[in-house]
């Protein structure tokens, strides 16, 4: 597994435990709760990928759904302001809320433009076939020790004592270990958040607004030339995670 370069400590920990990131609707509800296949007792490997895909691709699809709706509630309420109008109290509490989950400074009523701006850089979807692969990558197709024992996906990292699973070869004097999720979807949730506020995937999010701005569907393997501070390997990640979408595409279009 790819280590995590960057990694927010207290991001991290206060995903693990959700702290109003996850919507609680029954939706949510019935995605974390989804059953668990046995990856590694799986040999073949088509039989494997669709049932890895199949088993992630509703948290994928539902942390999309839920940024979609923060999303279009920003868009909502820039195009009040555009027309001039004023914004109720409720738009101005779900704005500061929002703000907050997403790190972005919100002072007094805090609804400017450039809040607005920053805002919708950071609340936006993943393309799955982006998502799903980096979670293939970096759990062995859901076989690793932190995938069977921590519902941990893509790698992440805590810094809090007892927060996750100590890495078998963690070098000496690192204090990391590897986030224990409850669920696959709060590992997904997680991920979503890190990659959309984390500074070091500022140009991946930088990307994705300039396929915004040309009209262009938001592609995965172009998002994934910002994730070179995601491994220690750099470019040589990002090469290979775009391999694995060119790889894989039959699954892509059966999500």
């Amino acid at each position: 597994m790819n280590k995590n370069k960057v990694v927010i400590a207290a991001l991290m920990s206060a995903l693990m435990v959700g702290c109003g990131d996850t919507p609680n609707s029954d939706e949510s509800v019935n995605v974390a709760s989804l059953s668990k296949p046995n990856f590694s007792a799986m040999t073949d490997v088509n039989e494997k990928k669709a049932a890895f895909f199949a088993y992630l691709m509703p948290s994928v699809e539902q942390e999309n759904k839920r940024v979609t709706k923060e999303r279009d509630f920003l868009l909502k309420i820039k195009a009040e302001l555009d027309a001039g109008e004023s914004l109720d109290n409720e738009e101005i509490d779900h704005a500061r809320r929002l703000s907050k989950m997403y790190s972005v400074s919100f002072i007094g009523d805090g609804v400017t433009d450039a809040w607005l701006s920053h805002m919708l850089l950071r609340v936006d979807v993943l393309p799955k076939e982006l998502v799903l692969s980096q979670a293939a990558n970096e759990s062995a197709w859901g076989t690793s020790r932190f995938a069977t024992e921590g519902n941990n996906y893509f790698g992440q990292w805590c810094y809090r004592k007892g927060c996750g699973l100590v890495p078998l070869a963690r070098s000496e004097g690192s204090t990391h270990e590897v986030a224990v999720f409850e669920s696959a979807y709060r590992s997904v949730n997680a991920y979503f958040m890190n990659v959309n506020r984390n500074s070091a995937y500022a140009e991946l999010r930088d990307l994705r607004a300039a396929q915004r701005r040309a009209g262009k569907s938001i592609e995965g393997t172009k998002l994934a030339e910002g994730l070179t501070r995601y491994s220690e390997r750099g470019n040589a990640y990002v090469t290979e995670i775009q391999a694995m979408i060119k790889h894989n595409n039959k699954y892509w279009s059966q999500g």
